[in-house]
Formats: structure tokens, C-alpha cells, sequence
């Protein structure tokens, strides 16, 4: 059991406890708004927490500290929208996940209060504010609090002694690793934090504990950044022209104080979410710690699976999408080592978002899409569970049996790849048994699998420039004019390249890459594939059939020279397929409304996540939960269709991206965008950054037919879809297709559903009376056989080949004789195919005598090239070599009558 002093409502604090009971006791969202208001009655514009899904910055999996969406402004790389800014931010963290649930602080999901100034107030300003707020605001006893600065930051010791008014003993100075923010080269600076002294009975009692100390005597609730200079490659640090200042306060940990309560999960933001979780548990808080830990590891995860699904993270085995899987199948397993057996996450969910709800109103119109991720992952996860394991369990006990302490990486890639096993989670239940895993092991078998992977996408790519032929056009660079035309008489050829060298003349037959110094022929880039066409000079043309762009900017284009000689430094005519062009265009404006339009139908958490656009087809891999049902299928292709023949007129604009974003353009968050973009505008509904070609109207698409709709990952899916002349051959096809069909059934083309129906219920009806002959026979082969047991003593052996077509055929004829032979040994066998089918079967009263069936077929299986077994009275085999039917059955006869005879 807990001691008391765990127990919610019955925390002490000594005298602390006495000195708060004067602090108003607020709730977490009394704090959060206090905050706020005392932030605006400084200046500061009060702006909403930011999405987890971080924008612009592919250096981040997810938003793990306040500042963290702010740090183009940091950086000079935008514009802020005030010089004082003020937040809570939604942040996780899982670099501590064990810790999670065992200590007093340690969330994978928190909010982060938090000040900023871009190059406005700094020093003089944030250091007497932030006392002001937790002193005179909040009212916190203002000898409990602590401050500790940077070793040589005089100016904030000078600050916070003299201006403030903090005892120089309770100044604390530590060093860079715990008080000098910065991550390399760029903007850095000190920072101050501050703590509030809890009392001697949360510390750990040794004379040295201080500020500083790993215990929980002394918890830091502020820290303040002061980034005031530029560190550069070689560690030398220039002052800023303008400082910054950048601060952090855990909202939990704010609210575990101002509550009296002795830990994060303890508070108003959390403790109805353990309540929840004990409920669909049947068990109370406070039990013990084991119940302890798996209910606060719920209530974290919970919080942190609703709010990375509320921001359109779905499950997935990369990136994020497998930062929510890996929190939600850790919370299910440890609600199983509580004994809840069935589907609770989406319960517990409900309650998070109750809470969650003043801060976050959005989260009650996406309840329902929250709940529907949960339920489905969860779902999936519980149906591999058990047996996952089952297998581990084996694994553990396999490895005590030979003395083991590590599992295999091989072994935990398994678990991974098949059960649906995060590695944490593995790693988690093997260190319960003291047993490690050999994560590099694991790591080599998911390269392995990237690699596989990798190489597959290269072979469906087709051909592209290597890195070594990329070398070879480092120094070139192309100018692209196919936005405007598709034909340039005015261009020459800078290089070329065969079986990669460099070459300065090709000739006819020969396979050459060709950079030109300005082209109309779009190279492959944003899922659309590179144009086809023609280079022609005075001596010879070569055919192109793929285009690629080098890193430099070359553009390289891939063909055979058809006819002549073509050389270095000759001027060419660049002419693109103009078909072949356009009905690429077809599928890529296509595309734009295609997104837009499973975002209508299915939700804004739609996002793109690779395409492919060609002459022939389109295909778009998205993010969704579930597969698209036929009903939502034909909402979406429907909306393409209506804007389709709307002919609304394309609008393409460069711009600048801060604009573009302002506008509602919708971007790959993976994606590196340069300053400048270009935007594609389809009327009011579609927005998007593209470098793709289009269509001028979307009425010059024509047609748009939906083909396929699958999965090709755990939250991922795809749609294949063809326009234009493509769709008015699929149409054509299927109208041949439904044609030929009708003629066949001997209906007309209205009546062929009908006519199909009742040839389906006659084939069941058929189905039917086959399958009662079908037992018949085998029944009246089973009495057949009766006349061929032998009698041995009181019981009788039965060895007989029979016709039959399976092993259930088999055991339908054992079960008719054995009711008529009431002690007795059955063997029969079949062909089937290329192989064949044992089954043995004995009697209770001989198997309590030691008679196996299994040993039995065994045996005689091995002469059949196969095995088998199974439980004494009844055991099944199978063997490669049908000609040795007979010869393992007269086997087994040997083996059956041998142990009768010993007992008769």
C-alpha cells in the first residue's frame, strides 16, 4: 500500500502545506486563463496553442517544448505576429516513457505556459514579471521559492537580488549543462529557473540536497531563457543586436502545487481521467503501486493519443503516426495488467476530452473521429495481443530454460512486424523478467526491411540519374520554360552523357542523357512523372522518354538517338509530346480536386502522402483510419465531377510562402518549400503549393472515374483513378464488358442484375443438393467398410484407403464408423492432389490401455515422406508421395495389430 500521504485529498506538505492553505486553490484552467490575462496586462498577444504536427521545421517529429513553433521568428526567418507573444502549448515528449507513472512529474503529454519577446523586452523585464505573477498573482509563499542562474550571468543575479529582492542565498549559480540553452550553432543564451522548495519530507535526505538535486524536494516550475548571442562553428559566442527572451512553465506541475496535491496526476487536469481508467477497471486508486503506475500511464497516454489524433496524427509504423501507436497499444497493455479484457481506451476518451474541452473547443466536434481512430487501433491491437503474447511468454521461457538474458533482435522484429509490438513495449515486459533485448539487432532487421523496401521503389521508378552521372552535371544547370511553352528552337545542348561518361557526340541506336541549358520538358518532380517528346538539330533528333532534375538543377533528359549524330554545343529544337502532356495535366489537376475532396467528405485529418500522376492514371496515398465505403466513394467522385464540369478557370500565382500558408494553401508537412512558391487555385475549393503542371479550366479534364480504393499501409490509403480519354476508355470497357455479359446470360442489359440474382440462388440450390450427395457418399463408403475391420480380441482394426478430397472428409467417415465400433483402431488415407491424408482414431478404452493415435500416423506418415500427430484419440498426418499410400498404411496395420495382440 501507498503511504497516506499519496492519497488524494490527504497530502502533506508540513508547514508548506499550512503556508498554501492561504493560496487560492485554483483549478487548471483558473491557471492557464490568470496567466493569460496577466500576460495581456503586459503587452503580450495571447495566441492559441499551435498544432503538435510541427510546420516548417522537418527537424521535429512533434512540438516538444513552447517555443518550438516560434523558432522562425527566433531565427529571422519570418515575421512575428506581435513582438510580445504569450501561450499554452501543447507539447509531447516520449524520451522518458518508463519514467511515466513512476514519478511524481514525468508526462509524455503537457501544456507549456509561456512568454516570448522577438528582439523587444528582455532581462529587466521577464525576471521581475514572472515573480510578480507567481507571487502576487498566485500568491505563492515567496520564501519557498528558489532561483538558480548561470554560473557567470551576473546580470540576472544582479536582477533577481537586487531589484527583486531574493536573498543571495537563495540564488543559486549551476552550470552550462542544466543553465545555457542551446542546441549547436546559432541562437543561445543562459537561462534562470525557478523552484519552489516542497519540504524536507519530499526530499532525499542527504545533507547535499539542494536546488538541483534529483529528488523532489526542490521542483522547478519556471524556466527563462535569455537567448542573447550567436554561437558559430567554432564555438565562439557574439552578442545579438536583439535579444530574445523565451520562457516555460509546466502547467501540470503549476497546478500540483496551487492544488496541494503531491503529484502531476493528482490535479484537476488528470485525476478525472484516472477515475475513468479505475472505473473501466474495476479497481481504485491507491491499492498499490503496481495498480498505481498502470492507471497514471493510461491517463498520460490518453491524453496524449486524443490530442496527436485531435491534430490529424493517425496510427501508423512511421514518424508520428507510430508515436500514437506506440502510446495507445502501451496504455491497452496496461490496462490488460489490470484485467480489462475488452475495447476501454475510447471511455477513458471521452473524459479526456471533457477536460480538455475549455482550453480546446475543437475537440467537441472531433470527438466522433477520435473515438473512431481509438476504436479501430485499439481494436486491431487486441486481436493480435493475446497471441503476441502467448509468443513472448514462450520466448521468456525458452530463454530462462538455456540461462539467457537477451532476446533477439530477430525475435523483437517479429513481435514487431507481425503481432504489432512497438520495441518499447517488448523492452518494457522483458524487463520485468530482468531479460534485455538486442535493440541493434532489431534496428539491422528494420534496415534490412527499409532496404527491401527502398529497392523496390527503385525498380517500380524505373530509370534515373546516379549519383555518380549526378556528379557529372554539378557544374550545369537548365532554365525551365514549360510553364509557357512546349517548344523551344532556342536552346543547346551542354552535355552528354553514355553508360555514364561523358561523351561529346552520340549516333544512331545509341541510349544518351542530355542537358540542355534551357528546356519546355518538365522534369519528374511532386509525384508527376517527366515529359516525353523530341530534341531534333540539323544532323540527327534523339526520342525522350523520361526527364529528371539534378540537385544542381540540371535538367537531364533520358532518350535513344533515333536517326544521325547530335554533338556537344549544337542548337536544338526541344519539343514536348503536347498529347501526352495534356492528359498528364488532366490527372494532376484531377489530383487537386481529388484531395480536396476526401477532405470534404472524410475529414479534414485527410492529408496527401505520395502520388503519383501520369499520362495514363493517377494515384493518391492519403492518411485515413479505415477503408472508404462505396457510399463515400461515389460523395467524392461525384464532387470531382461537379467541378469538373463547372470549367472553373485555373488561377497559378508565385508568392511568397508566409503569404501562401495565410491564404489556406494546403502543403506537405514533409516537404522543403523554397521562399517563393508557386500556388494553384481552383476557384473556392481547392489551394494547394504545386510545381506541377495543370489544365487552364477544369472543364478540359472531362471525365473523372474513381477505379481502385485499397490500403497500402495502417492508416494509409489509396486511391487510382483515370480522366479523360483514360475514363472514356474505361467506360467504353466496362460498357462492352456489361454487353457481352447480358449475352451470355440471355438478358437485356436493364435486366442483368435480376437475371445474375436468380442464377446465384439456383447455383446455392445446387450447391446444396451436391454437398447432401456428397455426404451420402461418404456415408455409404463408411458402412462399406465396416465389413473389412478385423477382429482382435474385443476390439477391431480398421486400416482402409478411401475416395475422399480432405481431411474433413476423412473425419466425417470416422465419425460414422466409430459410433458402430465401440472399441476399436481406424486408419484411413487419401490421395489429394500431389499428396495425402492420414487420419487415426482410437477408442477411449484403449487409450486407457497406452494406445496413441498420434505415435501411430506418425509412423506411418514417415513412409509417405510426411508427419504428424496429434492427441491420443484422434491425430492426423500428411505426406508428400501418394504412390506410398498403400505401404504407410500397411504400416500402421503393423504397428495397430502388433499392440493389440499384446493385450489380447
Amino acid at each position: 500500500m501507498y503511504p497516506s500521504s499519496l492519497r488524494r485529498g490527504f497530502i502533506v506538505f508540513s508547514d508548506l502545506q499550512e503556508r498554501m492553505k492561504a493560496v487560492e486553490k485554483l483549478s487548471g484552467d483558473e491557471i492557464r486563463s490568470r496567466f493569460f490575462k496577466f500576460m495581456e496586462s503586459k503587452g503580450h498577444l495571447v495566441l492559441p496553442s499551435a498544432s503538435l504536427v510541427p510546420e516548417h521545421d522537418p527537424s521535429l517529429l512533434l512540438i516538444g517544448a513552447g517555443m518550438a513553433p516560434f523558432k522562425r521568428y527566433f531565427t529571422g526567418q519570418a515575421t512575428p505576429p506581435a513582438l510580445r507573444v504569450a501561450t499554452s502549448q501543447k507539447c509531447v515528449r516520449t524520451g522518458d516513457l518508463e519514467n511515466v507513472g513512476r514519478t511524481a512529474r514525468h508526462l509524455t503529454f503537457f501544456e507549456m505556459l509561456g512568454n516570448f519577446s522577438f528582439g523587444d523586452y528582455f532581462k529587466s523585464e521577464a525576471i521581475p514579471w514572472s515573480w510578480e505573477f507567481l507571487t502576487e498573482d498566485l500568491g505563492l509563499p515567496k520564501e519557498r521559492l528558489w532561483i538558480s542562474i548561470y554560473t557567470n550571468d551576473n546580470e540576472a543575479y544582479d536582477i533577481w537580488h537586487n531589484v527583486v529582492g531574493i536573498p543571495s542565498e537563495r540564488i543559486v549559480r549551476l552550470g552550462k549543462d542544466t543553465n545555457f540553452w542551446e542546441i549547436g550553432p546559432g541562437p543561445c543564451g543562459p537561462c534562470s529557473e525557478i523552484y519552489i522548495d516542497l519540504g524536507s519530507e519530499r526530499g532525499c535526505g542527504l545533507p547535499t540536497c539542494k536546488v538541483g538535486c534529483d529528488c523532489d524536494r526542490y521542483l522547478e516550475i519556471w524556466n527563462l531563457v535569455f537567448t542573447q548571442f550567436d554561437r558559430d562553428e567554432e564555438g565562439n559566442y557574439t552578442p545579438l543586436p536583439k535579444k530574445n527572451i523565451d520562457t516555460g512553465m509546466g502547467l501540470e506541475r503549476l497546478a500540483s502545487v496551487l492544488q496541494g496535491v503531491s503529484n502531476n496526476f493528482e490535479t484537476d487536469l488528470l485525476f478525472p481521467i484516472i477515475q475513468a481508467a479505475q472505473t473501466a477497471a474495476g479497481v481504485k486508486y491507491g491499492m498499490s503501486e503496481e495498480i498505481d503506475v498502470a492507471l497514471k500511464v493510461i491517463a498520460d497516454h490518453t491524453r496524449a493519443i486524443v490530442h496527436l489524433i485531435n491534430d490529424d496524427v493517425l496510427p501508423s509504423n512511421e514518424g508520428r503516426g507510430y508515436v500514437l501507436r506506440r502510446l495507445l497499444r502501451r496504455a491497452v497493455r496496461y490496462g490488460r495488467l489490470l484485467g480489462i479484457q475488452r475495447p476501454f481506451m475510447g471511455e477513458v476518451a471521452s473524459v479526456v476530452m471533457k477536460v480538455g474541452r475549455p482550453a480546446y473547443p475543437e475537440l467537441v466536434e472531433k470527438e466522433p473521429f477520435v473515438q473512431e481512430v481509438i476504436e479501430q487501433e485499439e481494436t486491431r491491437f487486441l486481436s493480435t495481443l493475446d497471441t503476441g503474447l502467448n509468443i513472448l511468454s514462450n520466448m521468456i521461457a525458452d530463454l530462462k530454460k538455456h540461462d539467457e538474458k537477451i532476446l533477439t533482435g530477430h525475435d523483437a522484429f517479429r513481435l514487431y512486424d507481425t503481432y504489432g509490438f512497438p520495441l518499447d513495449l517488448t523492452r518494457e515486459i522483458l524487463a520485468e523478467q530482468n531479460i534485455k533485448v538486442d535493440e541493434a539487432g532489431f534496428e539491422a532487421e528494420m534496415e534490412a526491411q527499409r532496404e527491401r523496401a527502398r529497392l523496390a521503389r527503385e525498380q517500380d521508378d524505373g530509370m534515373g540519374v546516379t549519383d555518380h552521372e549526378d556528379d557529372l552535371f554539378a557544374h550545369l544547370s537548365t532554365e525551365f520554360i514549360g510553364y509557357e511553352t512546349l517548344v523551344t528552337d532556342e536552346a543547346s545542348i551542354q552535355a552528354l552523357v553514355v553508360d555514364g561518361r561523358s561523351v561529346s557526340t552520340v549516333s544512331a541506336g545509341m541510349s544518351v542523357q542530355v542537358v540542355l541549358n534551357r528546356t519546355p520538358f518538365y522534369a519528374q518532380a511532386g509525384g508527376q512523372v517527366g515529359d516525353y517528346g523530341f530534341i531534333r538539330t540539323n544532323e540527327g533528333y534523339i526520342k525522350i522518354v523520361d526527364v529528371r532534375r539534378t540537385v544542381s538543377g540540371a535538367v537531364v533528359h533520358m532518350g535513344q538517338v533515333m536517326k544521325g549524330q547530335v554533338s556537344v554545343g549544337d542548337k536544338v529544337k526541344a519539343e514536348v509530346d503536347k498529347e501526352r502532356r495534356l492528359a498528364t495535366a488532366r490527372h494532376h489537376t484531377a489530383t487537386h480536386l481529388l484531395h480536396q475532396a476526401l477532405r470534404q467528405v472524410l475529414g479534414d485529418h485527410v492529408h496527401q502522402a505520395g502520388s503519383l500522376v501520369t499520362s495514363k492514371r493517377l494515384r493518391f496515398d492519403f492518411s485515413h483510419f479505415s477503408p472508404v465505403t462505396m457510399e463515400e466513394l461515389k460523395e467524392i467522385e461525384k464532387l470531382v465531377n461537379t467541378y469538373i464540369l463547372a470549367d472553373i478557370s485555373l488561377e497559378i500565382n508565385v508568392m511568397g510562402r508566409d503569404k501562401a500558408e495565410g491564404l489556406g494553401a494546403l502543403a506537405l508537412f514533409e516537404e522543403k518549400y523554397e521562399d517563393q512558391v508557386r500556388v494553384v487555385q481552383i476557384g473556392s475549393f481547392s489551394l494547394e503549393l504545386c510545381g506541377g503542371t495543370h489544365v487552364s479550366r477544369t472543364g478540359e479534364i472531362g471525365l473523372c472515374r474513381i477505379v481502385s480504393e485499397t490500403s497500402v499501409g495502417s492508416g494509409l490509403r489509396r486511391i487510382e483513378a483515370v480522366t479523360g480519354l483514360e475514363a472514356w476508355s474505361l467506360w467504353r470497357q466496362q460498357e462492352l464488358l456489361l454487353a457481352k455479359t447480358a449475352e451470355l446470360l440471355g438478358a437485356s442489359m436493364d435486366d442483368i442484375l435480376t437475371k445474375a440474382e436468380g442464377l446465384r440462388m439456383e447455383l446455392r440450390e445446387k450447391d446444396k443438393e451436391l454437398e447432401r450427395l456428397r455426404q451420402k457418399f461418404l456415408e455409404t463408403s463408411a458402412l462399406e467398410l465396416l465389413d473389412q475391420a478385423e477382429q482382435i480380441g474385443n476390439s477391431q482394426l480398421l486400416v482402409a484407403p478411401v475416395k475422399a478430397q480432405s481431411m474433413d472428409d476423412l473425419r466425417q467417415v470416422v465419425d460414422t464408423l466409430k459410433v458402430r465400433m465401440p472399441s476399436a483402431i481406424i486408419i484411413l488415407g487419401c490421395r489429394s492432389q500431389d499428396k495425402v491424408n492420414f487420419l487415426a482414431y482410437v477408442s477411449r478404452d484403449l487409450v486407457g490401455q497406452g494406445f496413441h493415435a498420434g505415435h501411430i500416423i506418425k509412423e506411418a506418415a514417415k513412409v509417405a515422406g510426411g508427419g504428424g500427430g496429434g492427441r491420443p484419440e484422434m491425430a492426423q498426418a500428411g505426406g508428400r508421395d501418394p504412390a506410398k499410400l498403400e505401404a504407410a498404411l500397411s504400416t500402421a496395420t503393423t504397428i495397430a495389430k502388433d499392440k493389440l495382440k499384446s493385450i489380447y
